[in-house]
């Protein structure tokens, strides 16, 4: 049940490290700003081979594994947590292939998902199946040798951008969501796929947050993942697993907050003294330490137990589901905390956007929300009590 950080996983994060504060950090206000995009930090990812990090080398990746994945995107999160979520959705969008995926499907689409020479979306969120995953009201109707999908997906991030989006819809209506769901990969360009309204969002805003539009799409039956009515578990096994590099997001963001406000209150003089010569203010700081160090160790077993997880993914573990909840809510939580209390060491300049901590505390909040809101991760550990 224990675990430490390899020496190859030791060397990554310092590698990635030097790359988000040297390529990553300089342009993180302007994309933020801009609500663009940012293609330049897709190149930055695909030349240092991060896209690869969870692929197995057949396909072209590294097959570092998740918990690599997920040193990596702590790194870069600490600067821009819009360019780290491109390292997740990627991780997301993916995973169904993982689970569900035959040869042909993984030997057509991960080499170029492995390379970041493509990218991957996951359609799954309508506006009445958030939190109710069963909820699903988008149709897929067997017509010979296709399915043809109709329905409309919204909060669904890179969509725009992707070349594939694995996308959920009812194949049964008859039966409960739970029984009569499946899952599909979807070509860009296919007939009938648009993009609706993009989202104006109050963080991660270089990051495209979009509405999917199907209007009988025609899907081959080939792009079926798993069998007709399971998707059900593909789908939640999809997000048992990545709220891992979830909680490693937040553990970032909030490391990173937490590191511009030390060193602010380290150089900032009121009274005649620095700010951290305060013990109000250094309780706070010792507070935030704490905090995220339960956070980041809560993500590390979390990583490591997938790790151990049998490879064919039939059934997670109880323990993997409830240390992956309990990842992301403590980090989610306590990212959002730190964050706050940055903003409010800064005093007035915390409120201002020439210093990253708002931009940071705007970033946090989603962390609480996507891939399961925090009330929804409780209901999950309770579940495996």
């Amino acid at each position: 049940m224990s675990y430490e950080l390899s020496e190859e996983q030791i060397m990554l994060k310092e590698t990635v490290s030097r790359i988000a504060k040297e390529q990553v950090a300089p342009g993180a206000e302007q994309r933020d700003e801009e609500e663009k995009f940012p293609w330049d930090m897709v190149d930055v990812l695909r030349e240092n081979g991060l896209f690869g990090a969870d692929f197995p080398e057949k396909y072209r990746g590294s097959e570092m594994g998740l918990f690599s994945l997920c040193l990596a995107i702590e790194e870069i999160a600490k600067v821009c947590a819009s360019t780290a979520v491109i390292l997740l959705v990627h991780e997301l969008g993916s995973t169904p292939i993982f689970l569900a995926g035959n040869e042909e499907q993984k030997d057509r689409y991960f080499p170029k998902l492995a390379t970041g020479e493509n990218l991957i979306a996951f359609g799954l969120t309508e506006p009445n199946a958030g939190s109710d995953v069963s909820g699903l009201r988008t149709k897929a109707v067997k017509d010979g040798d296709s399915y043809v999908l109709n329905g409309t997906k919204i909060f669904i991030s890179h969509a725009d951008v992707a070349d594939v989006i694995c996308i959920g819809a009812r194949t049964n209506p008859d039966v409960p969501g739970q029984k009569g769901t499946s899952v599909f990969i979807v070509d860009k360009g296919t007939p009938g796929l648009s993009i609706g309204k993009k989202e104006r969002k109050m963080g991660l805003r270089a990051s495209s947050t979009v509405e999917v539009i199907l209007e009988d799409v025609r899907v081959p039956t080939a792009n079926l993942l798993g069998s007709e009515n399971a998707g059900f578990p593909i789908v939640m096994k999809t997000l048992d697993i990545t709220r891992i590099p979830v909680a490693a997001q937040a553990v970032g963001i909030g490391q990173g907050a937490l590191d511009y406000a030390l060193q602010y209150t380290k150089e900032r003089v009121q009274f005649g003294k620095p700010l951290f010569s305060f013990q109000g203010l250094q309780w706070m700081l010792a507070d935030m330490t704490t905090q995220l160090e339960a956070a980041r160790q809560v993500t590390y077993k979390a990583a490591s137990l997938f790790e151990k997880q049998p490879k064919n993914m039939e059934r997670l573990s109880k323990d993997l589901v409830r240390y992956s909840a309990m990842a992301k809510l403590l980090a989610a939580e306590t990212a959002m905390k730190v964050t706050t209390d940055a903003v409010q060491l800064l005093g007035g300049y915390g409120f201002v956007k020439d210093y990253p901590v708002e931009r940071m505390m705007r970033d946090a909040k989603i962390t609480q929300i996507y891939e399961g809101t925090s009330q929804i991760q409780k209901i999950v550990i309770s579940y495996t009590l």
